[in-house]
């Protein structure tokens, strides 16, 4: 059965919307797996959207909801691993380097980064799949830090199986009103953005207290200094007081 007038009942589907659909008419899971992929290299194109719309294509069926939920987690596999070995190539060195370029990031970020990644790294990607915004990103720190290619794979894996699983299936069971899922999706989204966009503005703040701070600390010091050699309480240096008992 056609997608594209059944979906049309609700809503025409226009732009982007109306290209997904087409591509998962033509070519099923396989395509849906293709944007998925696409989605992970490229976060703007939005997870929450794509995801549904396959489950809403096994519920017309042009393809099966285990076939969705397969091929989209291998799409987000195959688009994770992308960004890690760019990571990779990227490495530690450049990473570094890239960061003491840029204003108010100290050396001691990327330390203090690298050492929870170090600890929590498969955390981090595992839940981070979950998490709008950080889906794509966190396969990057992991390509960086040359995380286990193998628990890459694993915990990247699991983490979109359930995230997908979640959308397509809400998206299979809704049919016709697939949009209702990105649309709460859509508050998840915008809560993270802000979220982030907060803690950048507190960061910035602090670090900008903190360079004010520290440079009033080093001008304070040598007019302490001077003041302690100036001052009407100086003894007589060491040289002048031996002339004297002489």
């Amino acid at each position: 059965m056609p997608l594209l007038p059944l979906a049309s009942t609700t809503a025409e589907p226009t732009g982007f919307t109306a290209w997904v659909i087409s591509v998962m008419e033509a070519l099923g899971g396989p395509g849906a797996g293709l944007i998925i992929a696409i989605e992970n290299v490229f976060p703007p194109i939005p997870s929450e959207l794509i995801l549904p719309l396959a489950g809403f294509t096994a519920s017309q069926g042009n393809m099966s909801v285990v076939g969705a939920i397969l091929w989209t987690t291998l799409g987000s596999l195959l688009g994770a691993l992308v960004l890690y070995w760019i990571g990779a190539a990227l490495g530690r060195r450049r990473t570094r380097a890239i960061a003491a370029k840029i204003p108010l990031i100290k050396i001691e970020d990327i330390d203090k980064t690298e050492a929870w990644f170090a600890k929590h790294g498969v955390k981090a990607v595992f839940f981070g799949r979950m998490i709008p915004l950080f889906r794509s990103f966190i396969s990057l720190p992991a390509g960086i830090e040359r995380m286990k290619l193998t628990t890459f794979v694993l915990f990247t894996t699991l983490g979109s199986l359930v995230w997908n699983t979640i959308f397509v299936l809400a998206g299979y069971f809704l049919g016709e009103n697939w949009h209702l899922v990105e649309q709460y999706a859509g508050i998840l989204s915008k809560a993270v953005v802000a979220i982030c966009a907060l803690a950048i503005v507190v960061f910035i703040v602090k670090r900008i207290m903190r360079v004010r701070q520290e440079k009033q600390q080093a001008g304070e010091l040598p007019t302490d200094q001077f003041a302690r050699v100036d001052g009407d309480d100086r003894t007589d240096p060491p040289t002048q007081e031996i002339d004297r008992l002489r």
